[in-house]
C-alpha cells in the first residue's frame, strides 16, 4: 500500500473528533426507540391488510407482496442499526470504542435512517418507501424527531466518510467486537491460513474452473472446519455458530468456495444431528468431522426451485432398500462427495410437504472423466459464472439403491420438517459467507485505489473513490454485526429464523454492492480476468440467490413478522 494516500486532501477534512456527533450513543438510542415504534406501526398496518382471522391470507399476501417485502426490509434495517448500537456499547464497556468505531456507528445510523425515511433499495431497480406500505406523509412526519433529523443531516456526511477513509487507510477497519479471546485466536489462525494457502491461488482456481485441490481440503479438515459445530461426543469440536461465522467469514474472504465447503458439512451434520437415529449419528458425524466423508445436498429439482413442496423425485420401498428415481439440479460438489442428503417423495398420495422423506445415500467419488460412477446415477456439470471450485451438477436417479437404514430418523414423511430445522444454521452461514465476500471486495478496492496513480496521485485521494471505500467499511461492519447477532441467538437456543433471514437478506445485498463498487474503483482493469475483483463480482452475485433468493428471503421474514404480530 502506498504511504499517506490522504496527504493531498487532509486540509479539506476535519482531523479531530468534532465530526462525531456529541452524545452519539444517547442520540442513537433515542433514534432507535423511535424507528422501533415505526416498525410496530408498519407491522400493524400491513397485518390489517393481509391477516384475516389471525391467519395470513395467501391471496392478499401475494397482491400486497411489495408492502410485505418492504416490511421485511424496514424491520431488517432497524435490527441492523440496533445491533450496531449493541456492538458500540460492548466496545464502550471494555474501552475499545475509538474514533473509527464512533464514525462507523454514526455513519451507519445516518445512512440507514435516511434510507428508512427516503427509500430502501431492495435491489438495484426496486426502492421501497414508507408510502408503499400505505403510510401517509403526516404519519411519517410523526416519527421524524430531532435525534433522527440530526443523524440524517450529519451522520453520514461526505466529511464523515472521508475521515473514515483516512482512518482505515492502514488496513484497520474497526474493532469487530468479538469479545472472546478464543474467537480472536480462531480468527487469527484462519486469517493466516487464508493469506498463505487460499488467496495466492484462488484466482487461478477460478479462471481454470478447477476443483479446490484435495490437499487444501485436507488442511481445512486438520483445522477442524468440517467438525466445527459437531458435538465432541461425535468427534467434532462442539463449538457454536458464532465460531462458524468467524471461520466462514475468513475462508470466504479468501475464496467463496473455501467458505462454502463448510456449508456442505454444516447442512449434512445438522440434518443428522437433529433428525438422525443414534446409529446414523455414530456412523456419519465422526467421518464428516474428520473430512473423511465429503457431503452434498440433493434437494432442488429443475422445475421446483424454492417450491420444495412440489418435488417429484420418488423413493419407493422395496425390501430392505429404497429405489430413488428422479431428476435433481444445482447440486454443489456433487461428483467429489461421498454422502448425499436426498429429499424425495415416499408417499405419492400425500401432496405437498407431508409426503417427503430425507435419505442419507452413500456413493462413490467421481472423477473428471466419470463424475458419477455409481449404478443408477448419472449427470453432468453445469458451467457457471462464479462460485467455482466445487462445481455444480445436474443429476439423474434411475432406481438408485439406498439401504433402508439410510432413511433419516428411520421414519417416512419427516423430510421437509427435518430440512426446515437446518435452515437457520444454513442461512446464518450464508450470511457469514456474504460478510467474507464483502470484506474481500473492500480490501481489494482499497489496495488498488492506494496503488493506482492517476493525475500524479493515488486515486484513493479522490473523494468519489474514498467515500466508496468508506461506505464499504461501514456497511460491511453492519452486516457482520447482524450476522453475529443471529449466530448468538442460535447458540442461545432461541428461535432465530427471522433473524437468520434478515442477516442473509442484507449481507447478500451488501456483498454484491461492495463487489460492484470495488470493480468500479478498478475501472477497466476490473473487467480483466487477471484481477481478483472480477472473480469476487461473479461470486458475490450468487449470494442473493442460493439458500433462498432475496425475494423468498423477504417473504419468509415478512411472514414471520406478520404471524408474530
Amino acid at each position: 500500500m502506498s504511504e499517506q494516500p490522504f496527504a493531498k486532501i487532509k486540509d479539506g477534512v476535519k482531523n479531530d473528533k468534532s465530526l462525531v456527533i456529541p452524545d452519539l450513543i444517547s442520540v442513537c438510542k433515542e433514534s432507535l426507540k423511535t424507528v422501533e415504534q415505526l416498525v410496530v406501526s408498519l407491522k400493524n398496518k400491513t397485518s390489517s391488510i393481509i391477516v384475516r382471522d389471525g391467519k395470513i391470507n395467501p391471496s392478499l399476501l401475494e397482491s400486497e407482496q411489495y408492502a410485505a417485502h418492504g416490511l421485511a426490509w424496514f424491520a431488517t434495517y432497524v435490527v441492523a442499526i440496533r445491533e450496531m448500537l449493541n456492538w458500540a456499547e460492548r466496545l464502550v464497556s471494555v474501552k475499545r470504542f475509538g474514533e473509527i468505531e464512533s464514525l462507523i456507528l454514526q455513519s451507519a445510523f445516518g445512512e440507514y435512517l435516511s434510507q428508512i425515511f427516503g427509500g430502501i433499495p431492495m435491489s438495484q431497480g426496486e426502492i421501497v418507501r414508507l408510502s408503499d406500505l400505505h403510510f401517509s406523509n403526516s404519519e411519517i412526519e410523526k416519527f421524524l424527531d430531532k435525534n433522527i433529523s440530526k443523524l440524517m443531516s450529519n451522520g453520514n456526511s461526505v466529511d464523515v466518510r472521508m475521515k473514515i477513509a483516512e482512518l482505515v487507510a492502514d488496513g484497520n477497519f474497526g474493532d469487530y467486537g468479538l469479545g472472546d479471546e478464543t474467537l480472536v485466536m480462531i480468527q487469527d489462525q484462519f486469517r493466516k491460513f487464508v493469506e498463505d494457502q487460499i488467496i495466492p491461488y484462488a484466482q487461478e482456481w477460478h479462471n481454470k474452473d478447477e476443483l479446490i485441490p484435495n490437499e487444501i481440503i485436507k488442511k481445512m479438515s486438520e483445522l477442524g472446519v468440517f467438525g466445527l459445530t459437531i458435538p465432541e461426543e461425535y468427534q467434532g469440536l462442539g463449538m457454536g455458530k458464532i465460531s462458524m461465522c468467524v471461520v466462514t467469514e475468513e475462508l470466504s474472504r479468501g475464496f467463496l468456495t473455501a467458505g462454502s465447503l463448510g456449508t456442505r458439512a454444516e447442512i449434512a451434520s445438522e440434518l443428522i444431528r437433529l433428525g438422525g437415529t443414534e446409529e446414523q449419528k455414530k456412523q456419519w458425524l465422526p467421518k464428516i468431522a474428520s473430512g473423511e466423508v465429503l457431503t452434498t445436498a440433493v434437494f432442488t429439482e429443475p422445475n421446483t426451485g424454492s417450491d420444495l413442496g412440489s418435488l417429484k423425485t420418488r423413493g419407493v420401498k422395496e425390501g430392505d432398500h429404497y429405489l430413488i428415481t428422479g431428476a435433481k439440479t444445482w447440486i454443489t460438489h456433487g461428483a467429489r462427495s461421498d454422502l448425499m442428503t436426498i429429499l424425495a417423495r415416499t408417499n405419492t398420495q400425500e401432496k405437498g410437504y407431508k409426503g417427503l422423506s430425507m435419505f442419507l445415500a452413500e456413493k462413490s467419488r467421481g472423477t473428471e472423466a466419470d463424475p458419477f460412477p455409481a449404478e443408477g446415477l448419472s449427470g453432468g456439470e453445469i458451467e457457471v459464472l462464479g462460485y467455482r471450485g466445487m462445481k455444480e451438477y445436474e443429476m439423474a436417479f434411475d432406481n438408485f439403491k439406498v439401504p433402508s437404514t439410510g432413511l433419516l430418523g428411520g421414519e417416512e414423511g419427516k423430510g421437509f420438517k427435518q430440512l426446515m430445522e437446518t435452515f437457520e444454521s444454513a442461512r446464518i452461514q450464508t450470511a457469514a459467507r456474504s460478510v467474507g465476500v464483502a470484506q474481500s471486495a473492500l480490501e481489494v478496492a482499497m489496495r488498488y485505489a492506494q496503488e493506482r496513480s492517476q493525475f500524479g496521485k493515488s486515486i484513493f485521494s479522490f473523494p468519489r473513490i474514498a467515500v466508496k471505500v468508506a461506505w464499504m467499511v461501514v456497511e460491511t461492519m453492519i452486516v457482520r454485526q447482524i450476522t453475529y447477532f443471529s449466530a448468538r441467538e442460535k447458540d442461545s437456543d432461541r428461535r432465530c429464523d427471522i433473524q437468520a433471514g434478515m442477516a442473509k437478506l442484507l449481507a447478500a445485498r451488501v456483498a454484491w454492492a461492495n463487489a460492484d463498487n470495488a470493480l468500479q474503483v478498478h475501472g477497466g482493469n476490473g473487467y480483466a480476468l487477471e484481477y481478483p475483483v472480477s472473480r469476487i463480482l461473479c461470486d458475490a452475485r450468487i449470494l442473493n440467490i442460493f439458500e433462498g433468493a432475496a425475494e423468498i428471503q423477504a417473504q419468509i421474514v415478512a411472514r414471520g413478522l406478520l404471524i408474530d404480530t
